[in-house]
């Protein structure tokens, strides 16, 4: 019954505690638009805290066996993330933060087998992930939906796996951004925040590392499953990197941010990426029980997919461009 009672109380806590957030927020500050923005009036921006908040009472109520090194690095990504999104936090500083719960997770879970070049890779790739989250979540019900989807099949491939106590940690963070969803969703009454965006972003890494070492599935499911929003952050801010721009400012060049501003809008531009999202990870758990022939010809069809999908929009934008 833990697997059904756990995200059920994950959604109802999370539920109850953006409602409040919702109500309160406001004597903490709100999200004014800037030069990232998408919307264009202020609104609360701290629904990343409840969704959170109710995944981390729902683990302490049902006694849910999670690595302190897993509770560490959410419970320091959530504070300094808090007090960036309250008061704004240098970015050596955030990147210090982030770069410590990355190292110390990649060192516990692997140095001793693996060694210090794997650690210093997954390292990185942790850190990419806590990061990439966050550029992701700037359009209505996009990071929400990623994580519905994502750790629900994070969730599902574990509990076909025969590993009901992982599908409970993932199904409810899942059930949470459900939650988060009901007031993400166009027109957002409250954003996910710094708060909630890299947390998330630390366990899609973590918890897809776990869960290979546990054997439920290869290394490259949870890279497939998250792998809309790899996609598109990983080539949008190599572009930058090679216009020698800084890739820590503001900006709306992300595929999804020109989506919405192509006319698609909030609301059609996250019903497609829904799509995008569910077919990923529906390949990935399939795949998961394939041979490795099987496996990689998924993974290279679904890079070919993405190339693909980023050249037309990248010609139809030089298209009107040229055109104006």
């Amino acid at each position: 019954m833990t697997i059904i009672t756990a995200p059920l109380l994950s959604f109802v806590l999370s539920f109850l505690s953006i409602l409040w957030l919702i109500k309160r927020e406001a004597r903490w500050g709100l999200d004014h638009p800037n030069a990232r923005s998408l919307h264009t009036v202020p609104v609360p921006r701290l629904g990343g805290l409840g969704l959170l908040s109710g995944v981390l009472i729902t683990w302490l109520c049902f006694s849910i066996a999670i690595p302190l090194a897993v509770w560490a690095g959410v419970g320091l990504l959530m504070v300094i993330s808090l007090l960036d999104d309250i008061r704004h936090v240098p970015v050596w500083c955030r990147l210090l933060v982030h770069s410590i719960v990355a190292a110390v997770f990649a060192a516990v879970f692997l140095m001793d087998v693996y060694g210090w070049l794997i650690v210093l890779c997954v390292t990185a790739a942790v850190i990419w992930m806590s990061n990439l989250y966050n550029f992701m979540d700037g359009s209505d019900g996009l990071a929400g939906g990623m994580t519905v989807i994502g750790f629900g099949y994070y969730g599902l491939f574990a509990y076909l796996a025969g590993n009901n106590d992982f599908a409970v940690i993932n199904f409810s963070i899942a059930a949470a951004a459900l939650a988060f969803l009901w007031y993400n969703f166009n027109p957002a009454r409250i954003f996910m925040g710094d708060a909630g965006a890299v947390p998330l972003g630390f366990l899609a890494a973590a918890l897809g590392l776990l869960g290979w070492l546990d054997q439920l599935w290869s290394l490259w499911v949870p890279v497939l499953i998250f792998s809309p929003f790899i996609a598109d952050a990983t080539v949008t801010i190599t572009k930058r990197l090679m216009r020698g721009e800084k890739i820590w400012q503001a900006h709306r060049e992300h595929y999804y941010q020109r989506m919405v501003q192509s006319g698609l809008g909030h609301r059609d531009t996250a019903l497609l990426s829904y799509v995008l999202m569910l077919a990923a990870g529906g390949c990935a758990v399939w795949a998961g029980g394939q041979d490795l022939t099987v496996q990689s010809r998924v993974a290279m069809a679904w890079g070919s997919i993405y190339l693909l999908l980023m050249f037309l929009s990248d010609c139809h934008r030089k298209y009107y461009s040229n055109r104006g």
